[in-house]
């Protein structure tokens, strides 16, 4: 990484699906040992907390807008911006921990604020680009892309006061094998560039990683990083919500991150979805920290 000064931020936030534990996943990933061992790297690491997320009743699905905790997951993105905004103006690289993939609306809001031509790699099981038509849950964890795009409530896809954060052609998503009809469409008419396990079993995963920084580095101005853990196989990360059998492995894991602390590209990141009450003691939370240390230049040798 080119900046050496690290905040990082946890985002307890639980609502933008059904299931408890989520919202101590930056507790578990700090657990874990994320600040100590990036700090062994060399970074200057300053931990911002948490970003206050309100304890609430699950509500269910609006009937108005099939979408549950709409106006919670709202407050808590439009916080996690500002705060990613501070981080920004003080030079620091934002590290995000979640809580669910909800988060990210907040985040591409605040690190695509000064940055219009943003690319993003998304690495996840799903696309995350429902909408409250399409969605079969009504579950705001599974729009973020979208809403990020510009599509959505526009609660959600205003929060940061502009739309969109983000351009569909600046979009890598990796790993996906769980996409519902309306997200299939949406990729096809958008063109976002997707590549699922049977791209990564075919090509392997150092021929995706070249295509995908090829195409980025051509396009955009500094790229995201968005990892859901349940991208990778539920035999190498448990603990998290919506787990999807035959994912990415934990070496290739590694090894795309390594590929991209090598180019350089990432200039913020998340890592979300890590549930402890699902976990089998703190292998995913582990996993987290693991591929964040690489992504961070972590080396054998």
């Amino acid at each position: 990484m080119k900046n050496r000064n690290v905040s990082i931020i946890g985002v307890p936030m639980d609502l933008g699906q059904t299931r408890r534990g989520v919202d101590m996943g930056p507790s578990a990933i700090r657990y874990a040992g994320v600040e100590e061992q990036l700090e062994q790297l060399g970074y200057a690491v300053y931990d911002e907390g948490n970003i206050t997320v309100e304890l609430k009743e699950r509500a269910a699905a609006d009937p108005d807008t099939n979408l549950k905790n709409l106006a919670a997951v709202a407050e808590g993105n439009e916080l996690l911006a500002k705060k990613i905004q501070e981080s920004t103006a003080q030079d620091r690289f934002p590290l995000i921990l979640g809580g669910d993939h909800s988060i990210a609306i907040g985040t591409l809001a605040g690190v695509a604020k000064d940055n219009p031509n943003l690319g993003v790699i998304w690495f996840d099981a799903h696309g995350d680009l429902n909408t409250a038509e399409t969605s079969p849950s009504g579950n705001i964890h599974g729009m973020p892309l979208a809403v990020s795009i510009g599509i959505g409530h526009p609660l959600l896809t205003n929060i940061g006061g502009y739309a969109p954060k983000i351009k569909p052609e600046n979009i890598v998503i990796i790993g996906a094998r769980d996409l519902d009809d309306g997200e299939r469409e949406l990729i096809k008419e958008k063109g976002i560039k997707v590549y699922t396990m049977h791209e990564i079993d075919r090509l392997g995963m150092t021929s995706v990683m070249q295509e995908t920084i090829s195409y980025l580095r051509e396009r955009t101005n500094g790229v995201h990083l968005s990892l859901d853990l349940d991208g990778l196989d539920p035999q190498e990360a448990p603990g998290v919500g919506t787990p999807v059998p035959g994912g990415i492995t934990y070496r290739e894991g590694h090894l795309a991150m390594e590929m991209l602390e090598e180019e350089g590209i990432i200039t913020s990141a998340e890592f979300v979805e890590v549930n402890p009450i699902l976990d089998e003691k703190n292998k995913t939370g582990n996993a987290a920290v693991a591929l964040i240390c690489s992504l961070f230049g972590e080396k054998l040798l």
